[in-house]
């Protein structure tokens, strides 16, 4: 009984091990087939990397995500990651199709291999140009009312690698002649609202910095110094193949919300949208020059290869 027991337990071992091997083997075919088609995961779907900035990035995207969605008839998958070095890996690696970067995250990639191509940055509101403002903040009722005051105070950062949350800010600390990484405590939040939440609390940060399209959702926080960003850029992977490239820039370059609510894309007539898009303005690479510009000038460890 022992022998035929044993024997048995072998021959499930056995059927185990082939059926593990097959589904390696099946992955690894799998994988190989996705890099030789371009495509992240297969020919049938776009997935598209984000960095949420708030709990509504998902929603606000989603129309965006349908459109393209509809018009190239690919299943476009939505990939979030927890921070933009994440996503930044995922850059790198072949994981994402299409993304919408900060412009540090983007130059980041770059450097470090990722193969990617702006299309464009969204605008918020008809005659706007491409950026947005990259903000000091302190809680109302602070007696701090410029960044030179920041010195030796516990200052809310977003993300190593957020442009509006790190970057701007470490170069306007720099102008004032404030270190950011010794003559402040840095807190990072992670996101732009909860910088925000943080900085309005006052417990955690006395002060801090985030985008402007957060800071404008809260009564609690008040505006000492802004900067202009260069806008996020959209970007597609050099990978794809050439015709699928060319069906996302005359997608993206030029949209505007009324072209998506013309396509009958459910939830883009609405607040939430509209709150965050009104359309896309084309961009390209030496737009983000001025990111490299600061990260020489700030000697970020992040802008490296």
């Amino acid at each position: 009984m022992k022998s035929r027991a044993s024997l048995s337990l072998t021959a499930v071992a056995v059927a185990g091990a082939l059926a593990l091997a097959g589904c390696s083997g099946n992955a690894s075919l799998e994988s190989d087939a996705a890099a030789a088609s371009g495509f992240a995961v297969d020919e049938n779907t776009l997935v598209f990397g984000v960095v949420p900035d708030s709990v509504d990035t998902e929603t606000n995207y989603q129309p965006l995500m349908d459109y393209i969605a509809q018009e190239t008839g690919k299943t476009v998958e939505y990939h979030e990651s927890t921070d933009y070095a994440v996503l930044i890996e995922a850059a790198i690696a072949g994981q994402i199709d299409v993304a919408s970067l900060a412009g540090f995250s983007y130059v980041t990639a770059l450097n470090n291999g990722a193969k990617l191509t702006p299309i464009s940055s969204i605008i918020e509101a008809e005659g706007q140009e491409p950026g947005y403002y990259s903000q000091a903040i302190v809680p109302i009722g602070s007696d701090i009312t410029e960044i030179a005051d920041l010195k030796g105070k516990k200052v809310c950062f977003v993300d190593p690698s957020s442009t509006s949350g790190y970057l701007f800010p470490s170069y306007n600390l720099l102008e004032a002649g404030i270190d950011p990484t010794t003559d402040v405590t840095p807190v990072f939040a992670g996101k732009h609202d909860v910088s925000v939440q943080k900085v309005a609390e006052g417990v955690e940060c006395e002060a801090g910095f985030a985008e402007d399209s957060e800071v404008e959702k809260s009564d609690q926080v008040k505006v000492i110094g802004e900067t202009m960003v260069p806008g996020a850029p959209i970007v597609e992977s050099d990978t794809l193949p050439d015709d699928m490239k060319k069906q996302l820039r005359d997608l993206l370059s030029e949209v505007t919300i009324d072209d998506i609510i013309a396509a009958g894309i459910d939830g883009a007539d609405s607040d939430g949208f509209r709150s965050v898009f009104y359309a896309t303005a084309p961009v390209d690479d030496a737009y983000y020059d001025q990111i490299r510009d600061l990260c020489k000038a700030t000697k970020a460890t992040q802008c490296q290869g």
